[in-house]
């Protein structure tokens, strides 16, 4: 009884009108959810299933789009609850924790991303290297790296978080975001010095190796024959779209936190939602679409199950 007492609960202030619309917008997420799921793990599997597609790119998306399903499981369910309760509440542990896991996967994503980035410049740029260089402990030891880099740079941000003084009990948003900063009497310097470094190195430090290595892919290209220039586009493509989607979408959540821009309520939530939404089903579309191998057993698959 007395742990009960001493829990702290946050209230969730970033839903518009949820007493008149809960069940459009449970029906909406509830909906998108299932998709969410359904197309990442569909791609997952054929990776999975077929030897052809055993190699280090089709890994490293499989592993990408595992993310992306993780990732938004830190978030739907708990709205899901909220649609359909009467007070939209997060005690504040809780609430840390899932910021936790939501920043830890976003750090992830970067690094598969730059991961990606770099299995195609040894395949395009260094093609006879590609084997001796792309070799199966290789890949495992970047994945590792990729999931392991952020969970260590978050706990410690998390950990930091959970020991401030609240005084403000109301979080403008509809889930633990960068917002929970806001809660806090005083920001901390150490936060938000640690909070610089974690997004140099899981996010800005990314980008730029991304940035590099896809110019070099590029220059490199142009040079060569169609046929390279071909691959280049095939293989290349897909990752710098959704390198772009999710990029644009944490400018915008990390503008929430640093340099704190007052978007209205509706705002904020249509925001919100973009990244909640749009987003986990890009990412599928189009390695659905555009990657050639993927696309092939996608269709094969859609027809066996036409007849069936």
């Amino acid at each position: 009884m007395d742990d009960e007492l001493n829990v702290t609960y946050i209230s969730l202030n970033g839903y518009v009108e949820v007493n008149k619309y809960r069940y459009v917008y449970f029906l909406i997420i509830f909906t998108v959810y299932i998709l969410i799921i359904c197309s990442n793990c569909t791609i997952i599997f054929l990776i999975v299933i077929h030897r052809n597609l055993h190699e280090p790119m089709y890994i490293f998306i499989a592993a990408l789009l595992l993310n992306c399903v993780l990732y938004r499981t830190t978030i739907y369910p708990k709205l899901l609850t909220d649609f359909l309760s009467e007070k939209q509440i997060i005690s504040y542990s809780a609430c840390v924790f899932q910021f936790f896991l939501f920043y830890s996967l976003v750090g992830s994503e970067f690094l598969l991303l730059s991961a990606m980035a770099y299995d195609r410049y040894v395949s395009i740029c260094k093609p006879l290297q590609y084997p001796t260089i792309m070799r199966k402990t290789t890949v495992s030891i970047l994945l590792l790296l990729a999931w392991i880099v952020p969970v260590l740079h978050i706990s410690v941000l998390a950990i930091a978080s959970a020991e401030a003084n609240l005084c403000n009990f109301t979080l403008n948003g509809i889930f633990c975001d960068n917002s929970i900063y806001q809660l806090q009497c005083v920001r901390s310097r150490f936060i938000t010095i640690f909070g610089v470094i974690a997004l140099l190195d899981l996010v800005i430090l990314p980008m730029l190796f991304i940035i590099f290595t896809y110019t070099k892919i590029f220059i490199i290209s142009y040079r060569s024959c169609r046929a390279v220039r071909k691959k280049a586009a095939e293989t290349c493509l897909p990752h710098l779209l959704v390198l772009i989607s999710f990029s644009s979408l944490t400018v915008y959540d990390v503008s929430i936190a640093r340099v704190e821009l007052n978007f209205s309520k509706t705002a904020t939530l249509i925001m919100t939602l973009q990244m909640v939404l749009y987003h986990p089903l890009f990412n599928p579309l189009i390695y659905g679409l555009k990657m050639k191998e993927i696309s092939k057993h996608l269709r094969r698959l859609l027809c066996s199950a036409k007849i069936i």
